[in-house]
């Protein structure tokens, strides 16, 4: 079909609705992929990660993984800001965690909360998203984890680090009342 200069092609609704029709068939096959296993832990899925630590509690809540950990309150007094600070992190940056993430893709993250054995006061809260970490970042977050750990207590610089490497990673909370 020859066209004059000034002249406009007309294309009747059969044409303009199939081809939109074709449109809309490829856009969506092309364009959007099923839903991979969004799979989520049970409660007793989730806690046998951490099976290894006696002192946490463990509860799924919605697409989150909840991990509660009691920080007795003398070594909170005696640790001051640095230990409520790190307290969360100790528990977040683990084999489990990792574990946990890529066992269940489902999950939107961890959070852990720590709490006094007194009063069950909330001490400080991290939470950390799916996404925060790489297969590196997750090597250098359990080394600094794991110094922090064994060494901490004679090297406190290690914790300072550890709560460092944290707060670039994680939304966390500190209780007004341990943090001042």
């Amino acid at each position: 079909m020859k066209r004059h200069k000034g002249e406009e092609i007309y294309m009747g609704r059969g044409p303009m609705i199939n081809l939109l029709s074709v449109s809309l068939i490829l856009g969506a096959s092309l364009g959007c992929e099923p839903p991979g296993d969004l799979a989520l832990p049970t409660e007793s899925e989730a806690e046998a990660h951490y099976a290894s630590s006696t002192d946490l509690s463990v509860r799924v809540t919605g697409n989150i993984v909840e991990v509660s950990v009691e920080q007795p309150l003398a070594q909170v007094r005696r640790g001051g800001s640095l230990w409520v600070k790190v307290g969360p992190y100790i528990y977040l940056f683990t084999e489990e965690t990792e574990s946990l993430l890529q066992s269940y893709p489902g999950l939107s993250g961890v959070r852990v909360i720590t709490r006094t054995n007194r009063s069950r006061s909330e001490v400080a809260r991290a939470f950390l998203h799916r996404e925060s970490l790489n297969e590196i970042t997750w090597r250098r977050a359990k080394n600094i984890a794991g110094k922090a750990r064994t060494d901490g207590t004679r090297r406190p610089v290690l914790l300072e680090d550890l709560v460092d490497w944290g707060q670039e990673h994680t939304d966390f909370e500190y209780s007004e009342e341990f943090v001042k």
